[in-house]
């Protein structure tokens, strides 16, 4: 094997091998088929990077098919829920399909299989029906309905097509093989009878096509070269294959399925099912909630596409299923908020300090650089005056000497601006402290070149001038379950691990250059964290939900317990 094929993954040497073999770059062709049945998850990320990547590699068309057979629960707003995230992640797909542009064609060649007799219309129960499969030790046994004459078989599935029978009553069937060591191929159903409107064709059908049926042939007709799916897929191999011998002409690329690995990610859920009941049950305030492992819930919560990507491709792709720590992809946004964001203050749990020595009503505006990693980024104003507030937990009366912060006596440095010294501080009736009165030192001004500005001291603090603070809602989010892995006890349901403390709203303060700032804008809030702007902003009150902090917290609190 050369270096360059040893640093392939494996679904990328199986496409290198098939280039060599036979196929042309032309004949490349790949696809994301999701199902609208739900918002896509951090889980769909890995396919379509692996599939889009795919494309971007090898020069090769891509096509974003939508998996629309299940009209029960599938909606036009997951459609354009999952068009938007796609586009969100930086990829573009060549062709727009969806399975139910292929309704005619599949149900075509279903009759030409009836005709052919391998497939016949089945009027049992799925208990009966489920019965008869046998085990994975036991051969099944036919159906009484297996050997039902061509035309009778024509004319229900005729009837089935025409809504004259009720949902649940008949079934097709392919007829291949009631003692296959592989289940799957036990006369799988084809067509079952759903009388509801579907998002795009509304009561044209009576009748939808299953997946298995369905997915080999839409490749086929598209023209798909590598149909790359999940590790569960890979016993559905055999009968992908078994569909497309049905309708296969030489003179056509015959598609080829494949499987990976899911990428499971810790402290949360990936089942669409049970994201769903976490939206209905109230868990969450929707599927963009920033707690969920949605696209669109990370993309609200301040996540990249970079960082998504990044995250992806630091994963890789892999033959095994495997869980992730959540802890991976916090360090990927993390890297890259760093290296893009503007560097601004917020004070999320203020405490009052009066600057004695300050003038009274004079305010001064000191230069702030927006950004050390971005020497273009420039620099903004930040007005400082004689009451500021900084964090409550910046402060104590009394301290030992690892405590560099702010404490009776104690001096410490106020970022961007003077070097302050604690005198004395005020308490309520329970002890508790509520104003700390400092002074300054009038030349140790940052920047500004004096002497005294050079001064070391141990602790620089964020601050907000209280007469300019901008007041905030903030949402600090955390994981949404305490347990790293909450679907895999068989004893507990996964709602038992829910993280009470998954979401705390606080009212904090920021400096007035983030008056205006617009949802999707991303910050960090100095010494504190990655913060962005929430769509529920409004002219009049100010939204920021914390992406990630500036540290993995999780892992001390783990710790400790």
């Amino acid at each position: 094997m050369s270096e360059t094929s040893k640093s392939l993954n494996f679904i990328e040497q199986i496409v290198e091998e098939d280039l060599v073999n036979g196929y042309t770059k032309d004949e490349l062709r790949f696809r994301f088929p999701p199902e609208p049945n739900g918002y896509l998850h951090i889980g769909h990320a890995s396919s379509i990077c692996l599939n889009f990547g795919l494309g971007l590699r090898y020069n090769a068309p891509v096509n974003l098919r939508f998996d629309d057979t299940n009209p029960a629960k599938e909606e036009q707003e997951f459609v354009d829920a999952i068009k938007k995230d796609v586009e969100w992640l930086g990829f573009k797909w060549d062709t727009e399909r969806y399975a139910s542009d292929y309704f005619q064609q599949l149900y075509d060649w279903a009759v030409e299989l009836v005709k052919q007799g391998k497939a016949y219309v089945d009027n049992q129960s799925s208990e009966e029906m489920a019965a008869q499969k046998g085990t994975p030790t036991e051969p099944g046994t036919d159906s009484p309905n297996r050997n039902r004459s061509i035309e009778e078989n024509l004319e229900l599935f005729e009837k089935m097509k025409n809504g004259e029978f009720k949902e649940g009553t008949h079934v097709l069937r392919a007829k291949i093989d009631m003692t296959s060591s592989n289940m799957l191929m036990r006369d799988p159903i084809m067509y079952r009878i759903l009388h509801k409107a579907h998002h795009r064709t509304n009561t044209d059908w009576c009748i939808y096509p299953m997946y298995d049926w369905t997915h080999g042939e839409s490749d086929y007709i598209e023209q798909v070269s590598h149909s790359f799916c999940t590790l569960e897929f890979a016993m559905h191999r055999e009968l992908y294959n078994w569909f497309l011998d049905q309708v296969y002409d030489e003179t056509k690329v015959r598609p080829k399925q494949r499987e990976f690995a899911r990428r499971n990610l810790s402290h949360t859920v990936v089942s669409k099912r049970k994201l769903a009941q976490l939206v209905e049950k109230g868990v969450v305030n929707g599927w963009d909630d920033p707690r969920m492992p949605t696209i669109s819930g990370l993309r609200r919560r301040g996540y990249t596409p970079e960082s998504i990507r990044n995250f992806v491709d630091t994963i890789g792709i892999a033959k095994r299923d495997n869980l992730i720590d959540v802890s991976l992809l916090e360090f990927n946004v993390r890297e890259h908020l760093n290296k893009t964001t503007h560097r601004v203050m917020g004070v999320l749990n203020p405490l009052k300090v009066v600057i004695t020595n300050y003038p009274e009503g004079e305010t001064e505006w000191l230069v702030a650089e927006n950004s050390p990693e971005d020497e273009n980024a420039g620099s903004r104003e930040v007005p400082f005056s004689r009451e500021i507030y900084i964090e409550q937990e910046d402060f104590r009366e009394a301290a030992n000497k690892k405590f560099f912060r702010l404490k009776l006596g104690n001096e410490v440095r106020l970022k961007n601006g003077y070097i302050i010294k604690a005198e004395s501080c005020t308490k309520d009736t329970e002890g508790n402290i509520t104003e700390v009165q400092c002074t300054y030192d009038p030349k140790s001004k940052s920047g500004s070149g004096t002497e005294e500005s050079l001064r070391k001291v141990k602790g620089t603090l964020h601050w907000i001038s209280i007469e300019h603070a901008v007041k905030a809602e903030v949402r600090l989010y955390d994981r949404l379950f305490t347990d790293e892995s909450p679907d895999t006890h068989k004893d507990k349901d996964f709602l038992d691990f829910i993280n009470p403390d998954s979401l705390t709203v606080i009212n904090g303060y920021v400096e007035p250059a983030l008056k205006n700032a617009q949802p999707g804008d991303t910050f960090q809030f100095q010494r504190i964290g990655y913060f962005c702007v929430d769509p529920d902003t409004t002219a009049d009150n100010l939204v920021f939900n914390r992406t990630v902090g500036l540290r993995d917290s999780w892992a001390k609190v783990q710790e400790k317990k």
